[in-house]
Order: C-alpha cells, then structure tokens, then sequence
C-alpha cells in the first residue's frame, strides 16, 4: 500500500523559508513522477512543483527561483525548499505521485496523495 506523509509545514513570516518533506513508503515503481501541490481556502489545488525519476524538474511560474524540489531516492523522501515566501503563497500543500510516464502539474494525473500540511505564511 503507497503512503505518502509530509511533514515540516507550519507559520512563517513573509520572506521567510521552509523546507517540506514527503516520505513515501509502498512505492516501488521503476519509472514514477512525484510533485507538490497546494490549496487555498476557496481556490482549485494548484501544482507547484514536479519531479521524475530522471530529475527533470517543472515549476509553477509564480515559484521559479523560490522554489526548489528534489529527491532523496536513498530516503524514499521529497522535498520541496521554500525560499522567499509571500503570503499569497499561504495554502495546505500535499505531496503526490504516480507511477509510469508523464510528469507534471496537473493534479488529476497523480494516483496517491498525502494528508497535507498546512503553510501559512503572514505579513
């Protein structure tokens, strides 16, 4: 069974930074694509960042240079670096993934979520 847990959200003032962590256990696939996603109060999930099994990368537009997502393949764990937050970028943020290919930021490809966590981000 794929399970997928984040951690490391919480408050932070804007400016600031944050490092989220995906742990995935159950995913045994050779060839995946995992991403991170968020949502607002009131707004459709977004994505934000996705990964493939070969490292390629794809950003949402407002977080390139901000943003940073990697792999730890050793620690079956993702990451997602948040550097110079704003407050727009306030919203509940899950990790997902899927198997096979095709990689990007349309959440209705992704097979397996997490539980989220919640990133507020004040002025």
């Amino acid at each position: 069974q794929v399970q997928l847990v984040e951690s490391g959200g919480g408050s932070v003032q804007a400016g600031g930074s944050l490092r989220l962590s995906c742990a995935r256990s159950g995913f045994t696939y050779s060839f995946y694509c995992m991403g991170w996603f968020r949502q607002a109060p009131g707004k459709e999930r977004e994505g934000v960042a996705s990964i493939n099994t070969f490292g390629d990368t794809n950003y949402l537009d407002s977080v390139k240079g901000r943003f940073t997502i990697s792999q730890d393949n050793a620690k079956n764990t993702l990451y997602l670096q948040m550097n110079s937050l704003k407050p727009e970028d306030t919203a509940m943020y899950y990790c997902a993934a899927k198997s096979g290919t095709g990689c990007g930021l349309n959440p209705y490809i992704y097979n397996y979520w997490g539980q989220g966590t919640q990133v507020p981000v004040s002025s």
